[in-house]
């Protein structure tokens, strides 16, 4: 009893100590610290009263749902696909993500058929409640080291024609930190092939550039793959400058074949008239273009590498050779899985 009371004396003053320190911590997963934010204050005013771009448009009218080229040429360079095939939007490849799936939902639900779709899991809890808000039942498929069981995934596919979609996050993926092999993308690009009509592949590369080592985990190119394979109508890209420059003011790009992104334009169409020029604008001019990026990036991995370094030193200590957990060691992303 007595060694009851002096451990729960020696917790009660642990916690108070904790208590009396004030500690305002936000635990939001995957959201940047305001030091990273800071790195992109030179968004504010760079475009200094000139708001013309290349071939003389004025970004502070209408029009121009696909986004300004010189935007459409980064998320081009980004996604590592031509310029025309890429639309640049708003602040959030996910607005983008679920407009494009409730697009498609015409051509998968012409009557009154189930529509699923396969998820990864562990997986990004929002492709999930995209799902949900749409009436998508989603089939949870595991997700191993390599990337979604494949075997699996194809095997759901032959099986079940209401398989319309399949979730995706490639590199550094939300929240394993793993990255998908090449056969994994080889086997997905080929998979609207194996699935038959109107499956698409979401493919979220949220992490594209999201290194913390010196050297990147190399990612397949899914849409070369799809193209070679006849299957590029069934891919959708999507990207972001989310924790690259301001969270909620970034720009989102999307990527997919020239008919389908025809038809996804004619889709937004009906309810904006553009997205955002003069914040596309303002992101080219500061980030230039690729190799600004990854300039850019940099200055994010001094700040958030040592962050990493200490959560898995701690992992190490506090339960390192105990055998009670399993941790993954990313090499890029946000995300450390317990």
């Amino acid at each position: 009893m007595t060694n009851n009371k002096e451990r729960l004396a020696t917790l009660q003053s642990q916690y108070d100590r904790f208590r009396e320190a004030g500690l305002k911590l936000d635990l939001t997963r995957g959201k940047p610290a305001p030091q990273q934010l800071d790195l992109s204050n030179e968004l504010d005013g760079i475009l200094d009263g000139f708001y013309l771009l290349q071939d003389g448009t004025d970004v502070r009218n209408y029009g121009g749902i696909l986004g300004i080229p010189e935007a459409r040429k980064l998320g081009a360079e980004l996604l590592d696909v031509d310029p025309a095939l890429v639309m640049a939007g708003g602040n959030s490849s996910l607005a983008l993500m679920f407009e494009y799936a409730r697009h498609q939902m015409t051509h998968w639900q012409p009557g009154d058929e189930t529509i699923r779709f396969l998820c990864p899991v562990p997986g990004y809890d929002r492709h999930f409640t995209v799902c949900k808000a749409l009436g998508i039942e989603m089939i949870n498929i595991p997700l191993l080291d390599s990337g979604p069981d494949m075997d699996a995934v194809e095997a759901a596919v032959a099986a079940d024609p209401d398989i319309k979609g399949i979730w995706c996050v490639p590199k550094y993926s939300n929240p394993t930190g793993i990255t998908y092999s090449d056969e994994t993308v080889q086997r997905l690009a080929k998979l609207p092939k194996t699935a038959g009509a109107h499956l698409t592949v979401f493919w979220d590369n949220a992490y594209l550039v999201h290194d913390l080592e010196d050297t990147t985990d190399p990612l397949a190119n899914i849409f070369q793959l799809a193209e070679q394979a006849g299957t590029a109508d069934g891919i959708v890209m999507f990207a972001s400058t989310s924790k690259i420059t301001f969270a909620g003011a970034g720009v989102a790009f999307v990527a997919a074949s020239g008919a389908n992104l025809a038809a996804f334009e004619k889709h937004l169409s009906m309810q904006m008239i553009g997205f955002d020029k003069i914040n596309q604008l303002r992101h080219v001019r500061f980030l230039k273009d690729r190799a600004g990026v990854i300039e850019h990036m940099e200055k994010h991995r001094s700040l958030i590498k040592p962050k990493f370094d200490l959560v898995l030193d701690k992992l190490d200590a506090a339960l390192g050779g105990k055998d009670l957990a399993t941790w993954t060691r990313p090499r890029g992303g946000y995300f450390i899985s317990l």
